[in-house]
């Protein structure tokens, strides 16, 4: 079964174009439903590029069919995420998630349909990765997927049902916050998350991932990743809101297919991760200040 592809876009036609010229190169690109969210100018200095992006949209190829949503105003993107990709799981039971600046492999949209027809009533897992950051896996790991319980936002794909345990409004977080043994927890999977959880409710941070993250962590799921990316984030190059110019997260694309089932676990990937994704001495020391002022402030009975 194909499963549609849900593509959010913004104000880089040109990336836009290598994304959607490497998505319909897929195998199996002709017979998936392709919808893209294409969100609105921020300011007028952006209405041309935003309308450069929708010229383009007008002439899309190599799917079963495209379907366009244009906003008028801005919404931003985790706002557009929550929304769109809320929209589409009324309709249909799981979908493949891209944003505007992702190449993806040859064999990326197999790899997300298999796993997501594979897994469907496995409990156990929240999302199907895409992407694979340049972390050794180790020499004696035979299979080509692994589960680690960080969810992944470059190239994913998930459930109506896992879509609907998500607490958008994070109700939770701030006695989760309060919790010592809950933060180290989280922060094993990655040094970055408390911190950006604390941003996120404090508003500093507009994420739809860190929340998608959270509601995985609370129910104890894991994420199914491809042993050899299938995806290349090109907003690496500094153009993007949230990406600055980076070459940390390159990554050689898989040109087979590889296959979602079995997925495994291995202590040396969940090491390899949490290494990858530590951030410097110097911001964990920042991150653990700013969550004991914001634990005084807010301690019980203040």
């Amino acid at each position: 079964m194909q499963h549609p592809v849900v593509l959010f876009c913004y104000n880089r036609p040109d990336h836009l174009r290598e994304t959607l010229a490497a998505l319909a190169a897929n195998k199996g690109a002709a017979d998936t439903p392709l919808v893209v969210f294409s969100d609105g100018p921020a300011h007028p200095g952006e209405k041309e590029r935003v309308a450069r992006v929708r010229a383009l949209l007008t002439a899309v190829e190599g799917f079963l069919s495209v379907e366009v949503h244009a906003s008028e105003t801005n919404l931003g993107l985790a706002q557009s995420v929550i929304r769109g990709v809320g929209q589409v799981l009324e309709r249909y039971p799981c979908c493949i998630v891209l944003e505007d600046d992702l190449r993806t492999a040859p064999y990326f949209i197999d790899f997300m349909n298999k796993g997501l027809n594979r897994y469907w009533k496995d409990e156990r897992i929240f999302s199907i990765s895409g992407y694979c950051p340049p972390i050794d896996l180790p020499e004696d790991f035979g299979a080509e997927a692994f589960l680690f319980a960080r969810i992944n936002s470059w190239g994913w794909a998930t459930w109506q049902d896992r879509w609907k345990l998500v607490d958008w409004d994070l109700k939770e977080a701030p006695s989760f916050l309060q919790r010592k043994s809950q933060r180290s927890k989280l922060a094993a999977v990655g040094k970055d998350l408390p911190v950006m959880l604390l941003r996120q409710l404090q508003g500093k941070l507009s994420s739809w991932a860190i929340r998608f993250n959270q509601a995985c962590f609370m129910l104890a799921k894991t994420n199914v990743y491809p042993s050899r990316s299938l995806v290349a984030n090109l907003g690496a190059d500094g153009s993007g809101t949230h990406m600055k110019n980076s070459a940390r997260f390159r990554t050689t694309l898989s040109e087979g297919p590889l296959e979602p089932y079995p997925a495994l676990e291995h202590p040396k990937i969940n090491a390899g991760f949490e290494r990858f994704y530590r951030p410097s001495w110097h911001r964990r020391l920042r991150s653990a200040l700013k969550l004991q002022v914001y634990l005084f402030k807010n301690r019980p009975n203040s």
